[in-house]
This record gives C-alpha cells, sequence and structure tokens, in this order.
C-alpha cells in the first residue's frame, strides 16, 4: 500500500474509533445495564481487534489499524466523559488504555492475522487466546449471549483451517480460565 490509500484508511479508523468511544461512553451513562455491559465488557472490542487483524492484508497493517483504533477509541472515551458529562479527565485509566493500545491491543490483532492464516495446535491457541478474554468477562443476561457469541465467532469462523478450528474449540475454556486471572489482575492495576 502507498501512503496515498494508506493516510485515508488511518484517518477512517481513527473517526471509526473516536465514534466508537463517545457511544461507549454514551452507553455507560445511558441508565441501560445491557448497553453499558456492551462497551464495558471486553466481547465487543476483541471481536473489533480480531477482525481488524483478520481482515488484514499483512501483520504490520493488523498491528497498525487496530492499535488506531483502539487509541482513538479510548482517547474519544476519555474526552466525553470529561468535555460532554464533565466528569473530568482521568489521566491514570486514559495512560492505561493507550498503553494498551500500543501493546496488547496490536499483539492481539497481529496474533488473530497469523492464526488466521495457519494450522496447529500454537495459532489454535491464540484463537483460543482470544475468545478466553472474551468468556473471562463474566458477563451475564444479554452480555452472556454476547459473550458466547463473539467466542464462538473467534474459534469456529476466523480459523482458515479444521486443525486451527478444533484445537482452538478444545483450549477455549482453559485458556478463559487463565485469562480471568489476568484480568482480575488488570482489574486491581486499574482500580
Amino acid at each position: 500500500m502507498d501512503t496515498c490509500t494508506v493516510a485515508p484508511l488511518v484517518g477512517g479508523l481513527a473517526l471509526v474509533g473516536g465514534i466508537a468511544g463517545v457511544a461507549a461512553k454514551a452507553a455507560d451513562e445511558s441508565g441501560w445495564r445491557w448497553a453499558a455491559d456492551l462497551g464495558s465488557y471486553p466481547a465487543a472490542w476483541v471481536l473489533v481487534v480480531a477482525l481488524l487483524g483478520w481482515l488484514s492484508p499483512t501483520g504490520v497493517a493488523a498491528v497498525l489499524r487496530s492499535a488506531v483504533f483502539f487509541a482513538a477509541m479510548s482517547v474519544a472515551y476519555y474526552a466525553w466523559a470529561a468535555v460532554v458529562l464533565d466528569f473530568g479527565w482521568n489521566g491514570r485509566l486514559l495512560t492505561a488504555w493507550l498503553f494498551l493500545s500500543a501493546t496488547a491491543v496490536p499483539a492481539t490483532a497481529l496474533a488473530v492475522w497469523w492464526a488466521g492464516r495457519r494450522s496447529g495446535i500454537l495459532p489454535g491457541a491464540l484463537l483460543a487466546g482470544a475468545a478466553a478474554i472474551v468468556l473471562a468477562g463474566h458477563g451475564t443476561g444479554v452480555q452472556l449471549v454476547v459473550d458466547v457469541a463473539v467466542a464462538l465467532v473467534l474459534v469456529v469462523l476466523l480459523p482458515r483451517h479444521r486443525s486451527t478450528r478444533a484445537w482452538a474449540i478444545v483450549l477455549v475454556l482453559p485458556m478463559a480460565w487463565l485469562a480471568g486471572y489476568a484480568l482480575d489482575v488488570l482489574d486491581t492495576v486499574l482500580s
């Protein structure tokens, strides 16, 4: 891709990420629990990052696209809270989410990009890991249905090889236990 095609794509992803961040904060404050859960639990964000990775033509594109989207989403979320809702700036949490935008998010997109194109246990484990993050969110009600649907997309639809799909399905529940532990640690750090 040349610069003439990359810049508009990156700008578009930043715009879409910004809109998603505003929508997530609006959902948080809507008073509807199911809407707040969709914006707060990891299912929607893991699905978007996974799809950005899976649809990318290269690993570098997966990294760039996911990082730009997620950083823009994080900034918009906290900017909406501070400027529109007058909650004040939460620089500590914004910094944490921007750090994740530069590390875990692109790593996840790259893992899905790589794993979706290969066969075997390692690609299956990587896709199971993405699904495990979703299942470790402990959603209930509508969110539980969304969590299960997203996990199924990640382990059944994204693998292009049968062996990868089989390993992803076998490994998803044990990895969900590990991801639950990791999310608990992250929650402790961010609290």
